[in-house]
């Protein structure tokens, strides 16, 4: 019997998700496990594999197209066996469509009744509304005339026409106006190799806008690839919520920055003791374990707000951004406070090893209170991160450089990293973010600290 392969709900919050990529053709013999196709959702790139062994019968859903999560996306069966010729309705469809029609609206009177019932405060804000203004007119594109021989003349010579001015009736462009342009313009001095002028017409590139870097100024290949790689290209599905995501979030939240500079010296000989002693811990293991701790002292740092009310997290899900070629993830490490040092590293070890292979859960990348960032790795010197929506602050960690520091009086060289707190004003202020970001700082300095929680 045929088996239909539905399209996996990864998560509570997700709802939708893209095919972006098929594994698998119509005819393939496929065993379970093996991968299908990648789905991408707002948050990650995932694999979805089969749950069956057979014959790839049908696939209904292209590639780059976004369906509801359940939905029918293929067929697997014994070859030969007949399967419908589209999907069945999914199951959010279906509830969606015997769902009872929304009641009449009720008089104002009652309506009004009802709200006084609410046990919750209501905030409620009246705004007059504003007086009429002049709405401008939006300035319209305008429509370009031209003749069917001079659009094929024009697409011949891989040139664009919007550029040209036409003589003909009402501006109409027409094949002696495209002789002259591609005359004035230079178009007909230009040395162009066939290949070239193939890859062109294909991409509808502009040969008068490629730069020739071909013998003589010919416009080769490689010139024609270069221009196509110019072209605009529409966003990923996770690149466009990152730039929502993080729009809103320097728009919304009235950010402050607060950096120091950690002494790293000690701690990092100490750690080099421990690797001796087979206890490999990472240098992003002392910094998120000191935010842990810290996060604990300063409440209001593990609290988020909607710009009326101030919710503190008693929790500690502790994100931490992953760089993927793809885009930034934040993993979340739920109830970060019970976890011991070793505990701590191995979760960040498992979520970085997922991330990678794009294997996290949106489960695992939502829901994190406070987020660090560390781009140590990338030689910098310091930096300021901008806060994930929901959470009150965020926490960029730099590269640790050796630096000529003052130390008794005398000038010695020591591995100095600099750490910077970037804060929801509406949340804390200036001097509750310096206290915190220094206790980070005084942790990560304090070297009996670790010889505590690692002994």
């Amino acid at each position: 019997m045929a088996q239909p392969v539905l399209l996996p709900k990864l998560g509570q919050t997700v709802e939708e998700a893209s095919i972006v990529k098929w594994h698998v053709s119509v005819g393939d013999t496929v065993k379970q496990g093996d991968v299908l196709f990648e789905i991408e959702t707002d948050k990650a790139v995932l694999e979805a594999e089969s749950f069956f062994d057979g014959t790839v019968l049908k696939i209904f859903v292209k590639e780059g197209e976004t369906v509801p999560v359940s939905t029918v996306v293929a067929y697997i069966g014994d070859k030969g066996e007949k399967v419908p010729d589209k999907p069945p309705m999914p199951e959010v469809a279906k509830k969606a469509e015997s769902a009872p029609a929304p009641s009449k609206a009720k008089p104002v009177a009652e309506e009004k009744k009802a709200v006084k019932q609410v046990s919750t405060p209501v905030v409620e804000t009246v705004v007059a509304a504003p007086a009429p203004a002049a709405v401008p007119v939006a300035a319209t594109e305008q429509r370009i005339f031209i003749s069917p021989r001079a659009r094929a003349f024009a697409k011949a010579k891989c040139i664009s026409f919007k550029a040209i001015t036409g003589s003909g009736p009402n501006g109409r462009i027409t094949v002696k106006d495209v002789e002259s342009y591609l005359e004035n313009s230079g178009y007909n001095n230009l040395r162009i190799s066939p290949a070239a002028k193939r890859l062109a017409a294909k991409h509808k590139i502009d040969l008068l806008s490629v730069r020739a870097t071909g013998l003589s100024g010919r416009i080769m290949v490689h010139d024609v690839e270069r221009s196509v790689e110019a072209q605009p290209k529409e966003m990923s599905k996770m690149r466009k919520i990152i730039a929502s995501r993080l729009t809103e979030s320097f728009r919304d939240i009235p950010h402050f920055y607060v950096t120091v500079t950690v002494d790293m010296t000690d701690l990092l000989i100490y750690r080099q003791e421990l690797k001796a002693q087979g206890q490999a811990f990472k240098v992003t293991d002392f910094i998120l374990e000191s935010t842990v701790l810290s996060l604990e002292e300063f409440k209001a740092m593990n609290s988020s707000t909607d710009g009326v009310n101030v919710s503190w997290n008693e929790s500690v899900n502790l994100g931490l951004a992953i760089g993927l070629d793809s885009g930034l993830v934040v993993a979340a490490i739920r109830n970060a406070q019970d976890l011991t040092l070793r505990e701590l590293s191995e979760q960040v070890a498992s979520m970085g090893a997922k991330a990678r292979g794009g294997k996290l859960m949106p489960d695992e990348m939502t829901g994190s209170t406070f987020t660090v960032t560390n781009m140590g790795m990338l030689g910098v010197e310091s930096f300021g991160a901008i806060i994930n929506p929901g959470e009150g602050g965020i926490l960029a960690v730099a590269s640790t450089i050796p630096t000529p520091v003052v130390v008794d009086g005398k000038v010695v060289v020591r591995q100095i990293m600099k750490i910077t707190l970037s804060a929801d004003h509406r949340i804390v202020d200036g001097t509750t973010g310096a206290a915190f970001v220094n206790a980070i700082k005084n942790k990560l300095e304090d070297v009996e600290l670790w010889k505590h929680l690692t002994s």
